[in-house]
Protein backbone atom coordinates (compact mmCIF):
# COMPACT_ATOMS: atom_id res chain seq x y z
CA UNK A 1 0.00 0.00 0.00
CA UNK A 2 2.84 2.40 0.80
CA UNK A 3 4.55 1.62 -2.51
CA UNK A 4 1.32 2.21 -4.41
CA UNK A 5 0.69 5.47 -2.52
CA UNK A 6 4.14 6.86 -3.27
CA UNK A 7 3.85 5.71 -6.89
CA UNK A 8 0.52 7.48 -7.27
CA UNK A 9 1.91 10.77 -5.95
CA UNK A 10 4.91 10.61 -8.30
CA UNK A 11 2.75 9.62 -11.27
CA UNK A 12 0.38 12.46 -10.37
CA UNK A 13 3.28 14.93 -10.56
CA UNK A 14 4.36 13.48 -13.92
CA UNK A 15 0.88 13.62 -15.42
CA UNK A 16 0.39 17.15 -14.08
CA UNK A 17 3.45 18.31 -16.03
CA UNK A 18 2.43 16.33 -19.12
CA UNK A 19 -1.12 17.70 -19.14
CA UNK A 20 0.12 21.24 -18.43
CA UNK A 21 2.65 21.13 -21.27
CA UNK A 22 0.09 19.63 -23.64
CA UNK A 23 -2.45 22.27 -22.62
CA UNK A 24 0.09 24.98 -23.47
CA UNK A 25 1.19 23.25 -26.67
CA UNK A 26 -2.36 23.34 -28.06
CA UNK A 27 -2.55 27.12 -27.71
CA UNK A 28 -1.64 29.20 -30.77
CA UNK A 29 1.93 30.45 -30.89
CA UNK A 30 0.79 33.99 -31.60
CA UNK A 31 3.74 34.78 -33.86
CA UNK A 32 5.65 33.51 -36.88
CA UNK A 33 9.27 32.81 -35.91
CA UNK A 34 10.38 31.38 -39.26
CA UNK A 35 12.96 33.45 -41.17
CA UNK A 36 13.28 35.93 -38.29
CA UNK A 37 16.80 36.74 -37.10
CA UNK A 38 17.91 38.61 -33.99
CA UNK A 39 20.80 41.06 -34.44
CA UNK A 40 22.52 41.83 -31.14
CA UNK A 41 24.70 44.92 -31.14
CA UNK A 42 26.45 47.18 -28.67
CA UNK A 43 25.50 50.83 -28.90
CA UNK A 44 28.78 52.34 -30.09
CA UNK A 45 27.29 55.59 -31.42
CA UNK A 46 27.04 57.95 -28.48
CA UNK A 47 25.67 61.47 -28.84
CA UNK A 48 23.58 63.83 -26.76
CA UNK A 49 21.59 64.96 -29.78
CA UNK A 50 18.47 62.77 -30.00
CA UNK A 51 17.80 63.76 -33.62
CA UNK A 52 21.28 62.66 -34.69
CA UNK A 53 20.85 59.40 -32.83
CA UNK A 54 17.51 58.67 -34.49
CA UNK A 55 18.91 59.59 -37.91
CA UNK A 56 21.85 57.22 -37.36
CA UNK A 57 19.57 54.22 -36.77
CA UNK A 58 17.07 55.21 -39.44
CA UNK A 59 19.92 55.18 -41.95
CA UNK A 60 20.99 51.76 -40.65
CA UNK A 61 17.47 50.41 -41.20
CA UNK A 62 17.37 51.79 -44.75
CA UNK A 63 20.74 50.19 -45.46
CA UNK A 64 19.60 46.81 -44.21
CA UNK A 65 16.23 46.98 -46.00
CA UNK A 66 17.98 47.78 -49.27
CA UNK A 67 19.25 44.19 -49.31
CA UNK A 68 16.93 42.00 -51.45
CA UNK A 69 16.68 39.20 -48.85
CA UNK A 70 15.38 41.53 -46.12
CA UNK A 71 11.62 42.02 -45.78
CA UNK A 72 11.38 44.16 -42.63
CA UNK A 73 13.45 45.39 -39.67
CA UNK A 74 12.28 46.22 -36.16
CA UNK A 75 14.01 47.52 -33.04
CA UNK A 76 13.05 45.87 -29.77
CA UNK A 77 13.98 45.64 -26.12
CA UNK A 78 16.02 42.71 -24.80
CA UNK A 79 13.01 40.53 -23.91
CA UNK A 80 12.74 39.00 -27.37
CA UNK A 81 10.87 35.73 -27.98
CA UNK A 82 12.48 32.46 -26.87
CA UNK A 83 15.09 33.99 -24.56
CA UNK A 84 15.47 34.09 -20.78
CA UNK A 85 15.46 37.90 -20.75
CA UNK A 86 12.47 39.45 -18.99
CA UNK A 87 11.36 43.01 -18.30
CA UNK A 88 8.41 43.01 -15.94
CA UNK A 89 6.89 45.44 -13.50
CA UNK A 90 3.65 46.59 -11.99
CA UNK A 91 0.76 48.60 -13.37
CA UNK A 92 -2.18 50.37 -11.77
CA UNK A 93 -5.75 50.00 -13.03
CA UNK A 94 -8.63 51.66 -11.17
CA UNK A 95 -6.48 51.96 -8.05
CA UNK A 96 -5.53 48.27 -8.11
CA UNK A 97 -1.88 47.26 -8.57
CA UNK A 98 -1.11 44.32 -10.88
CA UNK A 99 2.44 42.94 -10.62
CA UNK A 100 4.32 40.64 -12.96
CA UNK A 101 3.33 42.41 -16.18
CA UNK A 102 5.81 42.10 -19.05
CA UNK A 103 6.81 45.39 -20.69
CA UNK A 104 7.89 45.30 -24.33
CA UNK A 105 9.47 48.37 -25.95
CA UNK A 106 9.17 48.07 -29.72
CA UNK A 107 8.77 50.10 -32.91
CA UNK A 108 6.00 50.24 -35.48
CA UNK A 109 7.35 47.30 -37.53
CA UNK A 110 7.38 44.78 -34.67
CA UNK A 111 3.94 43.36 -35.44
CA UNK A 112 4.81 42.91 -39.14
CA UNK A 113 8.12 41.17 -38.44
CA UNK A 114 6.55 38.61 -36.10
CA UNK A 115 3.21 38.37 -37.96
CA UNK A 116 1.28 38.98 -34.75
CA UNK A 117 -2.53 38.75 -34.72
CA UNK A 118 -4.42 41.96 -33.92
CA UNK A 119 -7.66 41.08 -32.12
CA UNK A 120 -9.10 44.54 -31.52
CA UNK A 121 -8.23 48.16 -32.19
CA UNK A 122 -5.09 49.10 -34.09
CA UNK A 123 -1.30 48.94 -33.99
CA UNK A 124 1.10 51.87 -33.59
CA UNK A 125 1.65 54.38 -36.38
CA UNK A 126 3.31 57.75 -36.96
CA UNK A 127 0.24 59.56 -35.67
CA UNK A 128 1.06 58.40 -32.13
CA UNK A 129 3.96 60.85 -31.99
CA UNK A 130 1.63 63.73 -31.13
CA UNK A 131 -0.61 62.03 -28.56
CA UNK A 132 -0.74 63.36 -25.01
CA UNK A 133 -1.01 60.03 -23.16
CA UNK A 134 1.33 57.26 -24.23
CA UNK A 135 -0.47 54.70 -26.41
CA UNK A 136 -0.01 51.01 -25.61
CA UNK A 137 -1.16 47.70 -27.06
CA UNK A 138 -1.99 44.98 -24.54
CA UNK A 139 -2.08 41.24 -25.14
CA UNK A 140 -5.17 39.07 -24.79
CA UNK A 141 -4.10 37.64 -21.41
CA UNK A 142 -3.77 41.08 -19.83
CA UNK A 143 -7.04 42.18 -21.40
CA UNK A 144 -8.80 39.13 -19.91
CA UNK A 145 -7.29 39.76 -16.49
CA UNK A 146 -8.13 43.46 -16.37
CA UNK A 147 -11.38 43.81 -18.30
CA UNK A 148 -12.79 40.28 -18.70
CA UNK A 149 -15.26 40.13 -21.56
CA UNK A 150 -15.51 43.92 -21.82
CA UNK A 151 -13.65 46.08 -24.34
CA UNK A 152 -10.26 47.48 -23.42
CA UNK A 153 -9.93 50.16 -26.09
CA UNK A 154 -9.66 53.64 -24.70
CA UNK A 155 -9.10 52.47 -21.13
CA UNK A 156 -6.33 54.12 -19.09
CA UNK A 157 -3.53 52.19 -17.42
CA UNK A 158 -0.86 53.76 -15.21
CA UNK A 159 2.52 52.60 -13.97
CA UNK A 160 2.93 51.11 -10.50
CA UNK A 161 3.26 54.58 -8.93
CA UNK A 162 0.03 55.64 -10.67
CA UNK A 163 1.80 58.58 -12.31
CA UNK A 164 2.46 57.97 -16.00
CA UNK A 165 -0.84 57.37 -17.79
CA UNK A 166 -1.09 55.04 -20.81
CA UNK A 167 -4.05 54.59 -23.14
CA UNK A 168 -4.98 51.24 -24.68
CA UNK A 169 -5.31 51.48 -28.47
CA UNK A 170 -5.25 47.78 -29.40
CA UNK A 171 -5.29 44.15 -28.28
CA UNK A 172 -3.07 41.44 -29.80
CA UNK A 173 -3.01 37.69 -29.39
CA UNK A 174 -0.75 36.71 -26.50
CA UNK A 175 2.42 35.02 -27.76
CA UNK A 176 4.21 32.05 -26.23
CA UNK A 177 7.43 33.93 -25.69
CA UNK A 178 8.98 31.11 -23.61
CA UNK A 179 8.45 28.35 -26.18
CA UNK A 180 5.83 25.84 -27.29
CA UNK A 181 5.33 24.24 -23.87
CA UNK A 182 5.28 27.36 -21.70
CA UNK A 183 2.22 29.40 -20.93
CA UNK A 184 1.60 32.87 -22.29
CA UNK A 185 2.14 35.82 -19.94
CA UNK A 186 0.31 39.06 -19.32
CA UNK A 187 2.03 41.99 -20.99
CA UNK A 188 1.77 45.12 -23.08
CA UNK A 189 3.74 46.87 -25.83
CA UNK A 190 4.89 50.46 -25.71
CA UNK A 191 6.33 52.42 -28.61
CA UNK A 192 9.97 53.53 -28.62
CA UNK A 193 10.62 57.22 -28.11
CA UNK A 194 13.46 59.54 -29.11
CA UNK A 195 15.68 58.41 -26.26
CA UNK A 196 15.14 54.66 -26.60
CA UNK A 197 18.04 54.18 -29.02
CA UNK A 198 20.46 55.04 -26.22
CA UNK A 199 19.79 51.68 -24.54
CA UNK A 200 18.23 49.43 -27.21
CA UNK A 201 20.60 46.70 -28.41
CA UNK A 202 18.52 44.30 -30.50
CA UNK A 203 16.94 44.25 -33.95
CA UNK A 204 14.55 41.71 -35.44
CA UNK A 205 15.16 41.13 -39.15
CA UNK A 206 12.56 39.32 -41.27
CA UNK A 207 14.31 37.64 -44.22
CA UNK A 208 13.16 35.72 -47.28
CA UNK A 209 13.27 31.89 -47.34
CA UNK A 210 16.32 31.94 -49.65
CA UNK A 211 18.46 33.79 -47.06
CA UNK A 212 21.36 31.43 -46.34
CA UNK A 213 24.65 31.44 -44.45
CA UNK A 214 26.30 33.49 -47.18
CA UNK A 215 23.71 36.22 -46.81
CA UNK A 216 24.06 36.09 -43.03
CA UNK A 217 27.77 36.81 -43.43
CA UNK A 218 26.97 39.67 -45.81
CA UNK A 219 24.44 41.10 -43.35
CA UNK A 220 27.00 40.87 -40.56
CA UNK A 221 29.61 42.75 -42.57
CA UNK A 222 27.12 45.43 -43.62
CA UNK A 223 26.11 46.17 -40.01
CA UNK A 224 29.69 45.91 -38.71
CA UNK A 225 30.96 48.36 -41.33
CA UNK A 226 28.25 50.85 -40.48
CA UNK A 227 28.47 50.48 -36.66
CA UNK A 228 32.20 50.83 -36.04
CA UNK A 229 33.62 49.20 -32.88
CA UNK A 230 30.29 47.50 -32.18
CA UNK A 231 29.98 43.85 -31.14
CA UNK A 232 27.60 42.16 -33.58
CA UNK A 233 25.97 38.78 -33.10
CA UNK A 234 23.20 37.21 -35.21
CA UNK A 235 20.80 34.59 -33.83
CA UNK A 236 17.88 32.74 -35.41
CA UNK A 237 14.53 32.68 -33.65
CA UNK A 238 13.96 29.09 -34.82
CA UNK A 239 17.18 27.98 -33.11
CA UNK A 240 16.30 29.85 -29.94
CA UNK A 241 12.87 28.20 -29.94
CA UNK A 242 14.41 24.73 -30.15
CA UNK A 243 16.85 25.56 -27.37
CA UNK A 244 14.27 26.94 -24.96
CA UNK A 245 11.93 24.00 -25.64
CA UNK A 246 14.68 21.61 -24.54
CA UNK A 247 15.23 23.72 -21.44
CA UNK A 248 11.51 23.61 -20.62
CA UNK A 249 11.26 19.84 -21.07
CA UNK A 250 14.25 19.00 -18.85
CA UNK A 251 12.25 18.90 -15.54
CA UNK A 252 9.66 16.58 -17.07
CA UNK A 253 12.33 14.29 -18.56
CA UNK A 254 14.09 14.02 -15.19
CA UNK A 255 10.79 13.32 -13.45
CA UNK A 256 9.91 10.69 -16.05
CA UNK A 257 13.21 8.90 -15.48
CA UNK A 258 12.64 8.88 -11.72
CA UNK A 259 9.06 7.70 -12.23
CA UNK A 260 10.17 4.86 -14.52
CA UNK A 261 12.63 3.54 -11.92
CA UNK A 262 9.96 3.82 -9.25
CA UNK A 263 7.37 2.01 -11.38
CA UNK A 264 9.83 -0.82 -12.07
CA UNK A 265 10.54 -1.18 -8.34
CA UNK A 266 6.82 -1.13 -7.51
CA UNK A 267 6.08 -3.72 -10.18
CA UNK A 268 8.83 -6.00 -8.89
CA UNK A 269 7.60 -5.45 -5.35
CA UNK A 270 4.03 -6.38 -6.29
CA UNK A 271 5.23 -9.50 -8.08
CA UNK A 272 7.28 -10.49 -5.05
CA UNK A 273 4.53 -9.85 -2.50
CA UNK A 274 1.90 -11.71 -4.52
CA UNK A 275 4.27 -14.57 -5.18
CA UNK A 276 5.05 -14.82 -1.46
CA UNK A 277 1.34 -14.63 -0.71
CA UNK A 278 0.65 -17.56 -3.02
CA UNK A 279 3.33 -19.76 -1.46
CA UNK A 280 2.15 -18.83 2.03
CA UNK A 281 -1.47 -19.68 1.20
CA UNK A 282 -0.94 -22.86 -0.80
CA UNK A 283 -2.90 -24.85 1.78
CA UNK A 284 -5.84 -22.42 1.62
CA UNK A 285 -5.76 -22.39 -2.18
CA UNK A 286 -5.54 -26.20 -2.30
CA UNK A 287 -8.48 -26.55 0.08
CA UNK A 288 -10.61 -24.15 -2.00
CA UNK A 289 -9.80 -26.08 -5.13
CA UNK A 290 -10.60 -29.38 -3.35
CA UNK A 291 -14.10 -28.23 -2.39
CA UNK A 292 -14.89 -27.17 -5.93
CA UNK A 293 -13.42 -23.71 -6.56
CA UNK A 294 -12.29 -23.18 -10.13
CA UNK A 295 -8.85 -21.94 -11.09
CA UNK A 296 -10.45 -18.83 -12.53
CA UNK A 297 -12.12 -17.94 -9.23
CA UNK A 298 -8.87 -18.45 -7.31
CA UNK A 299 -7.02 -16.21 -9.77
CA UNK A 300 -9.79 -13.60 -9.58
CA UNK A 301 -9.61 -13.60 -5.78
CA UNK A 302 -5.91 -12.66 -5.79
CA UNK A 303 -6.45 -9.98 -8.43
CA UNK A 304 -9.37 -8.52 -6.47
CA UNK A 305 -7.30 -8.43 -3.27
CA UNK A 306 -4.57 -6.48 -5.07
CA UNK A 307 -7.11 -4.07 -6.55
CA UNK A 308 -8.67 -3.48 -3.11
CA UNK A 309 -5.27 -2.63 -1.65
CA UNK A 310 -4.68 -0.28 -4.59
CA UNK A 311 -8.06 1.37 -3.99
CA UNK A 312 -7.23 2.04 -0.35
CA UNK A 313 -3.92 3.62 -1.37
CA UNK A 314 -5.59 5.70 -4.09
CA UNK A 315 -8.19 7.05 -1.65
CA UNK A 316 -5.41 8.39 0.56
CA UNK A 317 -3.39 9.66 -2.41
CA UNK A 318 -6.37 11.35 -4.02
CA UNK A 319 -7.08 13.18 -0.77
CA UNK A 320 -3.66 14.84 -0.99
CA UNK A 321 -3.81 15.35 -4.76
CA UNK A 322 -7.19 17.08 -4.69
CA UNK A 323 -5.75 19.77 -2.42
CA UNK A 324 -3.77 21.18 -5.36
CA UNK A 325 -6.80 22.43 -7.36
CA UNK A 326 -8.69 23.39 -4.21
CA UNK A 327 -5.84 25.57 -2.91
CA UNK A 328 -4.82 26.72 -6.42
CA UNK A 329 -1.22 25.71 -5.79
CA UNK A 330 1.41 26.72 -8.39
CA UNK A 331 -1.27 28.83 -10.12
CA UNK A 332 -2.21 26.09 -12.60
CA UNK A 333 -5.72 25.61 -14.03
CA UNK A 334 -7.87 23.25 -11.95
CA UNK A 335 -8.65 21.16 -15.03
CA UNK A 336 -4.95 20.27 -15.31
CA UNK A 337 -4.95 18.75 -11.81
CA UNK A 338 -8.27 16.98 -12.30
CA UNK A 339 -7.17 15.34 -15.56
CA UNK A 340 -3.83 14.39 -13.95
CA UNK A 341 -5.62 12.74 -11.00
CA UNK A 342 -7.89 10.80 -13.36
CA UNK A 343 -4.98 9.59 -15.51
CA UNK A 344 -2.92 8.67 -12.44
CA UNK A 345 -5.74 6.55 -10.97
CA UNK A 346 -6.18 4.69 -14.27
CA UNK A 347 -2.43 4.15 -14.57
CA UNK A 348 -2.11 2.71 -11.04
CA UNK A 349 -5.07 0.38 -11.56
CA UNK A 350 -3.58 -0.87 -14.83
CA UNK A 351 -0.18 -1.35 -13.18
CA UNK A 352 -1.65 -3.35 -10.30
CA UNK A 353 -3.80 -5.38 -12.68
CA UNK A 354 -0.86 -6.30 -14.90
CA UNK A 355 1.32 -7.18 -11.90
CA UNK A 356 -1.35 -9.41 -10.35
CA UNK A 357 -2.47 -11.33 -13.45
CA UNK A 358 0.54 -13.65 -13.71
CA UNK A 359 0.72 -14.54 -9.97
CA UNK A 360 -3.04 -15.13 -10.12
CA UNK A 361 -2.54 -17.46 -13.05
CA UNK A 362 0.16 -19.32 -11.13
CA UNK A 363 -2.22 -19.71 -8.15
CA UNK A 364 -4.90 -21.14 -10.42
CA UNK A 365 -2.46 -23.79 -11.60
CA UNK A 366 -1.92 -25.27 -8.09
CA UNK A 367 -3.18 -28.86 -7.88
CA UNK A 368 -5.34 -29.53 -4.79
CA UNK A 369 -3.75 -32.90 -3.99
CA UNK A 370 -0.19 -31.50 -4.14
CA UNK A 371 -1.05 -28.47 -2.01
CA UNK A 372 -2.88 -30.52 0.65
CA UNK A 373 -0.12 -33.14 0.68
CA UNK A 374 2.48 -30.45 1.35
CA UNK A 375 0.30 -28.99 4.05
Amino acid sequence: MSEILVSFLVIFAVFTLVVYYYHNYKKPMGLDYQQVWIVNYSNSYQTKDADSLNLFYQTLVKTIKSMPQVKEVSFTSDNTPFTQNINSGGITVNGKIIDGVNWYTIDDNYKTVLSMTLLDGRWFDKGDDATKSRPIVINSDLKEKLFGSGRALGKTIADRDNKNKMRVIGVVQAIKIKGDYASTDIGFYQRIDTGSFRWLSKMLVKVTPDADAAFEGKLYKTIANYMKNSDIEIEHLSDNRTRINYFTLVPMIVLLIVACFLIINVALGLFGVLWYNINKRRGEIGLRRAVGATGKSVSLQLVNEAMILATLSLIVGSFFAVQFPLLNLFDLPATVYIIAIFLSVIFIYLLVLVCSLYPGKQAAAIYPAVALHEE
